[in-house]
């Protein structure tokens, strides 16, 4: 009988140690996870970061680039590509003006940028009568657009 109590009793120990081990190496391969994954967490948080800085920038040159084509077209006289392109400029400004704190341009620019509506309808209305004013109405929605963005550095 003394022959099984010795085997009842080594049983649970090889057990308890197996389990034991077990969770040793799981501990142990969790640390090594951890020390790989943390890295590339922070290398692609660095990234992400970056990248939406680049997307902001590429947004505001956007509108600049449409607000420029609209003063070049209606320069040349094609009033109808230039009325597209302000007509366009506006809208996707207002959307980006509405966002909030989601926008591209921080609370100076968005204060600098709200007045350039006032002038939205008469300039679009210039350009759809054709009046060669329009041309130099665009240019000066161009470079108070200049400034504002220049005022204060995007987010």
């Amino acid at each position: 009988m003394s022959s099984a109590n010795q085997n009842d009793a080594t049983i649970p120990n090889s057990g308890n140690s197996t389990w034991r081990r077990l969770i040793v190496y799981a501990a142990v391969l969790l640390v090594v996870f951890l020390v790989g994954l943390v890295p590339m967490w922070l290398k692609s948080r660095t990234y992400a970061r970056d990248r939406d800085a680049a997307q902001s920038s590429l947004q505001i040159s956007n509108l600049q680039n449409l607000l420029a084509n609209s003063a070049i077209d209606s320069r040349r006289g094609e009033y109808e590509p230039a009325r597209q392109a302000a007509s366009d400029f506006f809208t996707k400004l207002g959307s980006e003006m509405t966002r909030g704190s989601d926008s591209v341009f921080n609370d100076a620019q968005r204060d600098v940028l709200r007045p350039m509506f006032d002038k939205r309808d008469d300039t679009i209305t210039l350009l759809a009568r054709s009046d060669p004013a329009s041309a130099d109405r665009l240019v000066d929605l161009y470079t108070k657009y200049r400034q504002a963005i220049a005022s204060a550095p995007p987010r």
